[in-house]
Parts: C-alpha cells; structure tokens; sequence
C-alpha cells in the first residue's frame, strides 16, 4: 500500500510535517508512507500552463499523486483558510484526473482549525468521489518542536492512534477498489 502524505504548511519546522514525518516512521509492515513537504515548490496554477506546458514541479507532484493509492493530508489553518499553497496545489490536481476517484483522509496537528477543516472537507469532498471524511486523526502539537513532536509520537497512547488510523485507511483504500 503506497500512500501520499501531503502538507499544507511551508513552514520548515511545521508541526504538520513533523506529524507526517512521525507517521511516516510509524507506518506498520505493508504501508509504504512518502511525504510531499514542497507546496512552495508549485508554480501558481494557471489554465495556461496546462498539457505541454505543465511545469516540471508540477509534473513530478502529479506523478507523486498518480502513483500513490491513497493520500493523507494535514495542514494548518491560516487566517480561518485553507493555505494558498495547499489551495494551489489542490487547483493543479482537480485540473486533472489523478486525483478524481483517490481516496483521501485528514489527520490536524492542531486542537483548533475547525473553520479550515470546514473548509478544506467542502474542497475534497468536491474534487475527489472518496474523500473519505469519517476518517480522521487529530493530534494536538501546537508549540512543539519537530524532536519534541517525534517524542510525543511514540507515546504508546498516541502512537495506537497512528497506527490505527494508518491501518484503517489503509482499509479503505483497498475496499474501494482503486488497489
């Protein structure tokens, strides 16, 4: 099972990356768990720069997209808002197909963000039919560093939790036929 970890955030000591990359560590035997952590990376999304003219950041992003079973997202919230750059890449996938029929699931590093979790549940509810909404991991991290997150991570409470969740996804994706 190959899923794609998305962050939201830019920011190079990011508690969302910092739990991604924990999951990352946690990944039980048969998950296979990349994280993308470049969204700065993406060009803004243009219609003109569709097809031929797709830029090579954005290419290698949908390859990264399309070879994946099923993608994890976790993103802060800015200003009440969805980040511009997970909104931007958000755009370059719904400009294509990969992303249509991919299951996909949000973890929060947070214990606030409800109006960007709101937010951002209308957007993949929209551009993916498996957006599967009832799986959910919040983890609250705010205030602690990348080292202080990779500890909590392997509390044995917290640590269950990941595994589950990466489990019970892993579920998912499966039963929805797409693997």
């Amino acid at each position: 099972m190959k899923l794609l970890a998305i962050s939201g955030s830019a920011r190079k000591e990011s508690t969302n990356t910092a739990l991604l990359v924990g999951m990352k560590d946690l990944a039980p035997a048969g998950i296979e768990l990349s994280v993308f952590q470049s969204l700065n990376m993406l060009p803004v999304f243009s219609p003109d720069l569709e097809g031929d003219a797709t830029p090579a950041e954005v290419r290698e992003f949908m390859k990264a997209v399309s070879n994946t079973d099923g993608i994890i997202i976790s993103s802060p919230e800015y200003v009440r808002a969805i980040p511009g750059g997970l909104k931007n890449a958000i755009d370059w996938m719904v400009s294509r197909d990969e992303i249509i029929d991919k299951p996909i699931a949000l973890v929060h590093a947070s214990h606030r963000g409800e109006d960007m979790l709101l937010s951002l549940r209308l957007v993949l509810s929209t551009v993916s039919s498996n957006f599967l909404e009832h799986l959910f991991l919040r983890v609250p991290l705010i205030g602690k560093s990348p080292n202080e997150i990779g500890e909590l991570l392997r509390v044995p409470e917290i640590e269950s939790s990941i595994t589950s969740f990466l489990v019970d996804f892993s579920a998912a994706v499966r039963q929805s036929g797409l693997r």
